[in-house]
């Protein structure tokens, strides 16, 4: 993906980075392509507890959908368009981030969801998980935009106040009964 919003660019970078086995896109909703880009690594930490947990696809496909919400509502609020969500920088790198056991904000909370702490997993980690690190400014712009952010909620909680993944799920889980489409 290419997200710029100059279209004379967009193309050229477009005809510059295409090759034979690799596809670009354009989009034009920078805001959109960005706010994706660093909600999915925190959903992914979601996704991640939810597999270390036991739970299975139809859990992970919950967080998923509901985190892709989350990452809809804080990008709209931001002026991304509703569009973006449902392409590629948006539900298109929500799910491999989310699916790949080669993610790292995925196996982050695949081992929170084992029952270590943060500590422990980022301890043994040569690498950045972006969503531990990201996950209070996330939580930051939901809160000055009036976005609610359930899931993200729970991640920050999880990743910086001591909260265990199971007690975040049950968290999740005591929330009011509403609509999917609320």
């Amino acid at each position: 993906m290419v997200a710029i919003d100059d279209e004379v660019i967009a193309a050229e970078l477009q005809r510059i980075f295409s090759r034979p086995s690799l596809r670009i896109y354009t989009n034009p909703d920078v805001v959109g392509c960005e706010v994706g880009g660093v909600v999915k690594n925190v959903i992914a930490i979601a996704s991640g507890m939810a597999g270390g947990m036991g739970f299975g696809d139809n859990t992970r496909a919950t967080l998923i959908t509901r985190g892709l919400a989350e990452m809809t509502r804080l990008g709209m609020a931001m002026g991304g368009q509703a569009s973006t969500f449902a392409g590629l920088a948006g539900i298109g790198d929500l799910i491999a981030t989310c699916s790949s056991t080669q993610s790292r904000n995925n196996m982050v909370g695949y081992e929170l969801g084992q029952g270590k702490s943060i500590d422990e997993v980022t301890r043994g980690m040569t690498m950045v998980a972006e969503g531990v690190k990201s996950s209070p400014s996330v939580l930051d712009l939901a809160r000055r935009h009036a976005v609610e952010m359930p899931i993200t909620e729970q991640v920050v909680a999880v990743c910086h106040h001591g909260k265990n993944a199971a007690e975040a799920l049950a968290a999740l889980m005591q929330r009011s009964r509403k609509s999917e489409l609320d």
